[in-house]
């Protein structure tokens, strides 16, 4: 039996298409781009998962495993990525970095991990900054493993498609009325180089 230890649901805010998953104490992943799975990707240390929403509530549930489970059936989109953790306390967390209420998906301590990302309704609202009602829903598997590449398990979503086409230095999503022509969209692509440590 892996029966799961450790789980929760909870609504997390996405903003700019990303919610993240952090350690309080340090990086948990070298950088990887969005395109290669179109779902996860990491930056600054922090694991970001790609949303179809641009900014609202997405539908997070953890579970914890001893070992591998199965990917669960019924989703759009799976991927998988290692992480490691310094602290104990791998967290999901808004773009905001406000923890969510949520079990550590590090459940066993400090250590190497295995985070398989399922993820469905990503092609319900896509770009949409004002969401009435909560469309995409996602999961996350993880559990203790030596560290393995990233990896699609399956793709289906149209959304997922788009940013894995997406040049590897275009990594930038920006609405469809928000493009980088517009002196708001300058300042994001501003914003965004400078959270990467590029200030020209």
């Amino acid at each position: 039996m892996n029966e799961p230890a450790p789980t929760g649901t909870a609504l997390v805010q996405a903003e700019y298409h990303l919610f993240h998953i952090t350690d309080p104490q340090g990086p948990v992943a070298a950088d990887l781009e969005a395109g290669r799975t179109g779902l996860v990707s990491a930056d600054g240390g922090a694991i970001e998962v790609v949303t179809g929403v641009h900014t609202g509530d997405v539908r997070v549930t953890v579970e914890t495993y001893a070992q591998a489970p199965d990917p669960a059936p019924g989703w759009e989109e799976i991927a998988e990525i290692s992480c490691h953790s310094s602290s104990g306390q791998l967290l999901v967390t808004s773009s905001m970095d406000e923890p969510a209420q949520l079990p550590s998906l590090a459940f066993q301590g400090p250590g190497l991990y295995r985070l398989r990302v399922h993820a469905r309704g990503r092609d319900s609202a896509v770009d949409q900054t004002t969401v009435d009602e909560v469309v995409e829903s996602y999961l996350i598997q993880s559990w203790p493993a030596a560290h393995q590449d990233a990896s699609l398990v399956k793709a289906t979503d149209a959304y997922g498609a788009q940013v894995r086409a997406q040049p590897a230095d275009d990594a930038l999503i920006i609405d469809h009325e928000d493009s980088l022509d517009t002196p708001s969209g300058r300042e994001r692509g501003i914003l965004h180089r400078a959270e990467r440590g590029d200030y020209s």
